[in-house]
């Protein structure tokens, strides 16, 4: 799995575990819905921070806490050399 996957499956795992849609989270969270779209249909590969922080907010999490999850903390990044 692709590093930008596992955000996508963290958003969308939080979203069902809290009962919201991506629609809503656009809402909650103040991410525009273009974005969050993007982010969950893969187009966009690395959000930004303050991307991340505000989808962390808006489940009443924060930044560490929405990237601490086992298939992140188990990810063997790459090395591009």
């Amino acid at each position: 799995m692709e590093y930008s996957q596992l955000y996508v499956q963290r958003i969308r795992s939080l979203c069902r575990a809290h009962g919201v849609s991506i629609n809503r989270l656009a809402g909650i969270s103040g991410v525009k819905q273009s974005t969050l779209d993007n982010i969950v249909r893969g187009l966009t590969k690395n959000p930004r921070v303050a991307t991340r922080r505000r989808i962390a907010l808006a489940f009443g999490m924060t930044l560490a806490e929405f990237l601490d999850f086992p298939e992140l903390n188990d990810y063997a990044f790459e090395d591009d050399e």
